[in-house]
């Protein structure tokens, strides 16, 4: 099907719910451990064509400035122009245009992530938790999604070298989401 096609299509908008939702990182540390921290602040709609599923338009931001690791001194100096610079680069966002690959519960969503000011694109191994009715009335829909990127791609390039060998910071990066989102 066209994109002209899925445009005449019933459109619906979905909001993500920040309450119910998590964007969580995992990055190897000194070689040998992982380090895992997520991010608070999460914004964004995602438009559905409910006849065809193939196509939705998504668009997320999150406040780089809401890192955390459980570790403050290191969320710190990831907030710090060493890392996610917050001052100049305060929002992570995600865009998606194109049609998504699959049927069913589990698809591949194809999007442009920003980070850093750098963008690049990336492919969203997603699935399709559930859809409901909450006790007030709103219609919920549930998504998973992983992905893995090169933090290197996006210019996040500080690194310690080990005295043994290797660095102190990993650069792949493990992304998962977990979103809620509540139909406008």
């Amino acid at each position: 099907m066209s994109t002209a096609a899925a445009a005449t299509h019933a459109r619906t908008t979905w909001t993500i719910d920040p309450a119910h939702s998590l964007i969580e990182f995992a990055v190897r540390h000194l070689m040998i451990t992982t380090v895992k921290g997520r991010f608070a602040g999460v914004e964004g709609t995602v438009q559905l064509d409910e006849a065809d599923p193939a196509f939705a338009d998504v668009d997320v931001r999150i406040d780089a400035a809401t890192i955390d690791t459980r570790e403050p001194q290191r969320d710190t100096h990831l907030r710090s122009a060493d890392f996610f610079d917050v001052e100049r680069f305060p929002h992570i966002t995600f865009t998606a245009k194109r049609p998504i690959a699959g049927r069913g519960g589990a698809f591949t969503l194809a999007g442009d992530l920003t980070v850093h000011g750098v963008t690049k694109p990336v492919v969203l191994a997603v699935n399709e938790e559930g859809r409901g009715k909450d006790p007030w009335g709103g219609e919920r829909l549930g998504f998973s999604a992983t992905t893995k990127i090169k933090r290197s791609e996006f210019g996040l390039t500080w690194n310690q070298a080990l005295e043994a060998g290797g660095v102190l910071v990993g650069d792949e990066i493990k992304i998962s989401l977990d979103l809620e989102l509540l139909k406008s």
